[in-house]
């Protein structure tokens, strides 16, 4: 299918206040400026400055900075979700939610054809008596939302949801193996807690898909088709998809630390890990996962925020162990190219949380996959990718949650030593996806037909 040309279709951006949610939605909108749509991209001023160098087209995709207000209970300065701890979330939708007029003055004056939105769900009451059409845009799995933000659950002021529900999914879900596991169904309790002023995260995301025009969702058919088909049955609406929207491959090369670091190491041998930028472990599963690295032998990478409780890495280190790893095993705090480094030869396993961004990252590299996630949408995407994909392995934890140096080892020698059953198994299940996933003109063919829908909708 040729291209849609857009040259006279603007759209505006406005989402969650969280680099994990701006970024997909900047990298959407570089691929539609590329088909010559122009975007009024809103975000924080603090967001504008880190997320810049990501916008592609400047002549086409104009930044708006929202000011984020003050909100009792929010740190001085907060502007986005990476400036707090998750706990403190509740109070960024506050401020988020009293953007509002700020938000309705760029949609009043930009006029635009379409608004893609995540989690402010006013607006489609700024835009319905305008006449324009809205698209809500998902950048978390189809499975996430599938199992819990759908009105089967039935979640209300008055009925919050329970544990035992959560281990049950909603009627007609779509896989067996996509599911929570005992304690690991409190992870998704905060559905009903409060995420707004009077409105719980439930009735906020349930109320932005019930109100839009069509929901919009960061992945394939291929992968989540059943999850995307049952989401489009409950809220009686289509589902476009994007594809998984991954960055081009950059042109900076890697720092140059890095890169001699790697280059020491045999090809396939060293192990790097990350966590993204909100998760912070306590200190004892920190020192756990660093004594689990240091206990395979082999060499790494860990990309870590300092723990709850220390003000950095190397106060929290355990004892000796620099000394003992000196050479061969490096933990840093700083920020580090991802994409770059899963790409360099001497990296064959990629440790990390398996949020959506990483997820697709991890299947589009030539990288072993373990798993350690943290939050809800975390372990159901780790149930994709180990029980459905069975392209990736889990870290086993006990009844609370937590994960030992031992299980960490074992996970990533299970897959990392050459002899290996299930190592082998697994490589060729992601060697199988990688190669659909990189097939040429996949990734734009979908981005061609969601602009396709975007025209489709509008002129309905």
């Amino acid at each position: 299918m040729a291209p849609l040309k857009s040259s006279n279709f603007h759209i505006v951006m406005f989402p969650w206040f969280a680099v994990g949610h701006m970024t997909p939605f900047l990298h959407l909108a570089n691929r539609l400026a590329q088909r010559g749509c122009s975007i009024s991209f809103l975000l924080p001023k603090k967001a504008k400055q880190q997320l810049q160098h990501f916008n592609l087209h400047p002549h086409l995709i104009s930044f708006h900075s929202i000011t984020v207000p003050p909100v009792d209970g929010l740190p001085v300065g907060t502007e986005t979700a990476s400036d707090i701890p998750i706990h403190m979330t509740h109070f960024l939708s506050i401020a988020l939610d009293r953007t509002r007029d700020q938000v309705e003055k760029v949609i009043l004056e930009t006029k635009p054809k379409l608004v893609l939105f995540d989690v402010a769900h006013w607006i489609p009451e700024i835009t319905r008596p305008l006449g324009i059409k809205t698209i809500n845009y998902n950048v978390v799995s189809a499975a996430s939302v599938a199992i819990a933000l759908v009105p089967a659950r039935n979640v209300t002021k008055d009925r919050p949801i329970t544990e035992a529900e959560l281990l049950e999914p909603p009627v007609g879900y779509p896989s067996e193996n996509v599911v929570l596991r005992g304690h690991e169904a409190r992870s998704l309790l905060f559905v009903s807690f409060p995420f707004g002023e009077g409105i719980s995260f439930y009735e906020r995301i349930y109320t932005a898909m019930k109100g839009s025009d069509s929901i919009a969702i960061r992945t394939c058919q291929e992968l989540e088709g059943k999850f995307c088909d049952y989401i489009s049955t409950q809220y009686d609406k289509p589902v476009f998809l994007t594809g998984p929207i991954l960055p081009d491959p950059s042109t900076t090369p890697l720092e140059e630390r890095w890169a001699n670091w790697l280059s020491g190491f045999e090809k396939g041998s060293v192990i790097f890990c990350a966590f993204g930028s909100q998760i912070r472990l306590d200190k004892n599963q920190f020192q756990g996962l660093v004594l689990g690295l240091e206990s395979t032998g082999l060499p790494f990478l860990a990309a870590l925020k300092a723990p709850n409780g220390a003000k950095t890495i190397e106060e929290a280190l355990p004892e000796g162990f620099e000394e003992r790893v000196k050479g061969r095993g490096v933990v840093s705090s700083g920020w580090v190219q991802q994409l770059m480094i899963l790409d360099h030869p001497s990296v064959g396993c990629f440790l990390n949380h398996c949020g959506f961004g990483s997820m697709w990252e991890s299947l589009m590299s030539d990288c072993q996959i373990v798993l350690v996630p943290h939050l809800g949408d975390q372990i159901l995407n780790t149930r994709f990718m180990a029980s459905e994909l069975k392209v990736a392995v889990e870290v086993a934890r006990d009844e609370n949650g937590w994960f030992a140096k031992e299980t960490l080892t074992k996970a990533i020698k299970s897959v990392m030593d050459k002899d290996s059953e299930l190592g082998s198994v697994v490589k060729e299940n992601h060697k199988k996806w990688k190669e659909i996933l990189g097939c040429k003109d996949y990734m734009s063919g979908y981005i061609d037909k969601f602009v396709k829908n975007m025209h489709d909708l509008v002129n309905k």
